[in-house]
């Protein structure tokens, strides 16, 4: 059992070989191993028992590893374990994003404070006030991504009007960012 952030990455390292296919970590349901004191912050800082986590490449591994459950909370995941983490609002940020295609094949994505990316549309729904009021986009495995001030200005740059509201295409799907008055 890892009892400490090395126990764990050590664990990652042996049971995963690599960064695992999200859908991988959706069929892995091993018994709580227990918390650990691993904290994400608003403002999509890692920290381990109240310090900065500064490896960058620790953060994307156990973000690749991070579960939203059904009961709210939040797991590091490997075959093998679960541990119980805390997140403040969102697991990750999304920092910008971009669309690639032309036209209604055209898809929009957002990338994350984590390096990865996912699209926006689809089962990936984007909300244009979350609960503290800043929009977000919904993830796979449960998780969901705050969309940064200059994330959000670019989709509101490239939004079309109609009745009243912004909406982009992304992937053929009509997306709403919101009502514009």
């Amino acid at each position: 059992m890892a009892k400490t952030l090395q126990g764990l990455v050590n664990t990652i390292v042996s049971a995963t070989s690599g960064l695992p296919d999200p859908t991988a970590l959706a069929s892995w349901s091993p018994e709580l191993s227990g918390e650990i004191d691993i904290r994400i912050l608003a403002d999509g800082s890692w920290t381990h028992e109240g310090s900065p986590i500064q490896r960058e490449g620790l953060v994307r591994v156990f973000a690749s590893l991070l579960r939203r459950e059904p009961d709210g909370q939040y797991y590091l995941l490997t075959p093998a374990e679960k541990w119980r983490i805390q997140v403040e609002r969102h697991a990750l940020l999304a920092i910008d994003c971009e669309r690639t295609g032309d036209n209604g094949e055209g898809v929009w994505q957002v990338l994350l404070n984590t390096g990865g990316r996912c699209r926006i549309g689809g089962e990936y729904t984007l909300h244009s006030a979350g609960r503290d009021g800043e929009p977000y986009v919904e993830l796979p495995n449960g998780l969901t991504a705050q969309i940064t001030r200059s994330a959000w200005y670019r989709l509101l740059d490239a939004a079309e009007l109609e009745d009243g509201r912004a909406f982009i295409f992304s992937g053929g799907d009509k997306v709403i960012l919101g009502a514009t008055d």
